[in-house]
């Protein structure tokens, strides 16, 4: 069978980690019709936007893309081109696992927990306004439908990935309408899925218990702000965010990404850690029913790093991005 896939090489070292995982995925034999599309600061010159009608178009063609990161000015300029994704397809699921990997080093071990946050609400919805020239307005939008959806698919996740447990994260006790809505919501639907385990906990506790006990935790459920935080705090649990892949998911379609920002600093230099955007592919294979690919590809890497020959300087070896997804090549 072959697929269609919109790739999108993004800014900075973006290239150079999607090259690399486009190589590791086409070594698995899957047939894949890359469909190449732009997006980033480069090509406001061209089109006026980060984010091109070319681009979009071919996301609605393919239903699925591959994206590299993206840079987004801090404070001015353009509002993120990964939220703006995320809005045009209601991509309104981000899946962020994190494990570790016998090989790097870390504080912790039997780390396996995974972030499933809210995509398109929250403070993210970017609904904000100078009240005066003294004051900032953010509003904090949740809706019961977006509440429902990602606390389902969370839970859905656990009982088809065979996972135990789901800890829905939230600051009900302060913010007692958003939060509390939320945390409501997540109790009601826990009760339809009695098999899976069911616990809460306010956001900044669940940040200390992250630090000090990960390996209790499988399933965390979080509203938008709070996904975002969580999800570089496990990342750094376990080696930093070029080992994290990410997955958006929607009704009708799904951007794939490492969640890493663009380094711009190192870019050409080809040192940039790729196995986020290989795991990322995996990730991709696995949502089209490429199960067996996807875990031969996460077990390729898990042996690249675990051996420690072949290591990026992040890592602590000398390795190139292409050398390490070469290695992960031999390893399939």
């Amino acid at each position: 069978m072959a697929y269609q896939v919109t790739l999108i090489p993004g800014d900075g070292s973006g290239p150079e980690v999607i090259g690399a995982a486009k190589k590791v995925v086409e070594a698995t034999g899957i047939n894949i019709h890359w469909e190449e599309a732009q997006a980033g600061a480069a090509m406001i010159e061209a089109y006026g936007t980060p984010l091109p009608d070319e681009t979009i178009a071919s996301i609605r063609k393919t239903g699925i893309a591959l994206k590299g990161p993206i840079t987004t000015p801090v404070g001015t300029g353009f509002r993120s081109v990964n939220v703006a994704l995320r809005k045009t397809f209601d991509l309104y699921a981000n899946v962020r696992p994190t494990k570790t990997y016998p090989g790097v080093i870390t504080k912790f071990e039997n780390i396996d927990l995974v972030i499933v946050r809210e995509n398109t609400e929250d403070l993210y919805a970017g609904i904000e306004r100078m009240v005066d020239e003294d004051t900032a307005e953010s509003i904090k939008l949740f809706t019961r439908k977006g509440c429902e959806r990602i606390i389902r698919y969370a839970f859905e996740y656990a009982v088809r990935e065979g996972r135990k447990k789901v800890t829905a994260v939230h600051k009900a006790n302060i913010m007692k309408c958003t939060d509390g809505m939320f945390l409501d919501i997540a109790r009601k639907i826990a009760k339809e899925y009695p098999q899976i385990q069911f616990n809460d906990s306010i956001v900044d506790a669940m940040c200390m218990r992250l630090v000090m006990h990960p390996e209790e935790y499988d399933v965390l459920v979080c509203p938008n702000l709070y996904g975002d935080i969580i999800s570089d705090l496990c990342a750094g649990l376990v080696g930093g965010l070029g080992l994290t892949p990410s997955a958006n998911i929607g009704v009708d379609g799904a951007i794939f990404e490492p969640i890493h920002g663009s380094a711009p600093d190192i870019a050409g230099q080809h040192k940039i850690n790729p196995t986020a955007a290989i795991l990322s592919t995996a990730l991709m294979l696995a949502h089209l029913g490429e199960g067996e690919k996807a875990a031969a590809i996460e077990k390729a890497v898990e042996t690249v790093i675990g051996t420690g020959k072949i290591l990026t300087p992040d890592m602590g070896g000398t390795a190139s991005t292409e050398e390490f997804a070469d290695a992960v090549i031999a390893a399939l």
